[in-house]
């Protein structure tokens, strides 16, 4: 995965948990893709002092997924929701009556499941 997307779904996961003046830098270079010198004039900083808190945000952004883990369990479980739902779909191809129901019942707590997640 490509690091500013991954940066990004970090951020989507953990910004709450960064000091305001980084949420806002992260905010603005990953969400809004402003440069390094927009940023600094919007936060009335030194475009070295936005690169700074960019490299320190991307840091405790990795350390709050190492230590709680929080996107590889979202990412787990969508995954296995998802699978649920293929099998599902092939059990409802080749069955019939309570099984097919019971296969397709399956298939919708599996989609509930994605949604919550989401």
């Amino acid at each position: 995965m490509e690091k500013s997307i991954e940066i990004s779904l970090l951020f989507d996961f953990y910004g709450q948990l960064l000091s305001e003046k980084k949420r806002q830098a992260a905010s603005l270079y990953f969400n809004e893709d402003l440069s390094l010198s927009e940023i600094a004039e919007h936060l009335g900083i030194t475009r070295q002092g936005v690169s700074d808190l960019i490299r320190r945000s991307e840091s405790e952004l990795y350390v709050f997924e190492d230590k709680l883990g929080l996107y590889s369990r979202f990412e787990a479980i969508n995954s296995s929701a998802q699978r649920i739902r293929e099998l599902s779909s092939e059990i409802c191809e080749n069955a019939q009556g309570e099984i097919k129901e019971k296969a397709l019942e399956i298939s919708a707590q599996a989609e509930k499941i994605e949604k919550l997640e989401a």
